[in-house]
């Protein structure tokens, strides 16, 4: 069961989600294994499966093929890739192995640029849309880490679209919508929506008429999606610019979550071709695209925005069944067994616990309390106590059951639909 440890904390720790992730019971670190490398506790790893879940559900119903791909890869391919001369920095040094330098990955995008290059590409195959939810490294200084919002290791939602020049906008406009759509599942707001472009100095890729046509898309994808929108230089990657989602956490911090970013630059680093209705071989764009960014920003989020209090879908508990005294114990267990039946996350609070009162204190953060006395046992039924302090009229319990289990399904914010 989560720690009450939340009801006695000071106000101006209620949205640190260092501070609330440990408490609950969802990551914490160890000096052994490193700073900025958290590891995932069981409560955590259900809210963490729950969003992997959700957005691979999501990029399949939206024609995104899933793949999965190496955390290694040689020097050379980054080099071709302009990683090593624009982001070396960020990444970690070589290691020699079996006379090869083989590089911690810092991005997906270089081996993503190999598997299309693996198989020949017709135009009707695009836009061709490849998915992967994987690890990622940067060598951030440990000055800078902390929690989950600054990390040596990040999973990245990240997918690399193959399209034609015309089909950019349209493809930029879908992740725009699938951005929106997540949020609303997730129950956040961005802070603003950020045009990131080139600034002074060796940091970009040197192609003047590439930076503008990507840009001009950009631009033009955002003025006719109607969202207000900052333009920001100096923001952009090393090879095009990007329409940034950002976000503010409980110290006003802002970061990137989302991401939109069009490259014409790899595609011809890696000397990417599809064959056109004429016959003849042509260039394809890749359009990099992250919907709910790297999962431990958006759980860092998730926890400040919310204070643990998650969307029932990913919650760690979805529902907790509070027998009155002993003699409902046996029918607390069964309805336990049919809210796991059910595809529910469900536990009993014991009466031995403490007091009906302290159990539901215990578990104010549980979306959905059902209480069990002598009269709901006898006509099979519960009385539905939600997280934000409703009480609903007593209910057959498969009729519970099922309409938690549809907003559940649905990704539905509420707690319960009228």
């Amino acid at each position: 069961m989560w720690s009450s440890a939340l009801l006695t904390q000071e106000v101006h720790h209620m949205y640190d989600h260092r501070k609330l992730g440990r408490e609950l019971g969802l990551f914490d670190t160890d000096p052994l294994i490193g700073a900025g490398l958290p590891y995932w506790l069981p409560d955590g790893a259900i809210v963490r499966h729950s969003l992997e879940e959700y957005i691979r559900a999501v990029e399949r119903r939206a024609g995104y093929r899933h793949v999965y791909s190496p955390a290694l890869g040689k020097r050379e391919l980054y080099e071709i890739s302009g990683h090593w001369a624009h982001y070396d920095e960020d990444m970690y040094p070589p290691m020699n192995i079996g006379g090869e330098q083989v590089v911690l990955r810092p991005s997906l995008c270089p081996h993503h640029a190999l598997m299309y290059r693996a198989r020949s590409h017709s135009y009707r195959e695009l836009p061709l849309r490849m998915a992967e939810l994987g690890a990622m490294y940067r060598s951030e200084l440990s000055g800078v880490l902390g929690g989950l919002t600054r990390v040596r290791c990040i999973h990245l939602n990240d997918a690399h679209i193959f399209c034609t020049v015309d089909q950019i906008a349209g493809e930029a406009a879908s992740a725009l919508a699938l951005i929106a759509s997540a949020y609303r599942a997730m129950g956040i707001t961005g802070a603003r929506y950020r045009l990131s472009l080139p600034g002074p100095g060796g940091k970009y890729v040197a192609a003047p008429q590439m930076w503008s046509d990507a840009s001009r898309i950009l631009r033009e994808v955002l003025d006719s999606s109607g969202l207000a929108y900052d333009t920001v230089e100096g923001e952009a990657a090393f090879y095009g610019p990007k329409i940034d989602v950002q976000i503010s956490d409980h110290a006003g911090r802002e970061s990137t979550l989302s991401t939109v970013q069009v490259d014409f630059h790899q595609p011809e680093q890696f000397d990417l071709r599809y064959i056109g209705a004429d016959g003849a071989r042509h260039r394809p764009v890749m359009v990099h695209r992250s919907i709910i960014g790297s999962v431990e920003r958006a759980v860092a989020h998730l926890l400040e925005q919310h204070g643990g209090a998650f969307p029932a879908w990913m919650s760690p508990l979805q529902v907790v069944i509070l027998p009155i005294s002993d003699s409902e114990a046996p029918a607390a267990h069964r309805l336990r067994e049919q809210c796991l039946d059910a595809g529910l996350r469900a536990e009993v609070a014991e009466v031995q616990a403490g007091s009906l009162g302290a159990r539901i204190r215990e578990n104010r953060l549980v979306p959905y309390q059902f209480v069990l006395g002598k009269a709901e046992v006898a006509a099979e039924q519960v009385a539905v106590r939600l997280r934000d302090g409703r009480r609903l009229p007593n209910q057959a319990s498969e009729e519970v059951l099922a309409h938690v289990r549809r907003l559940i399904e649905a990704n539905d914010t509420r707690l319960w639909a009228d």
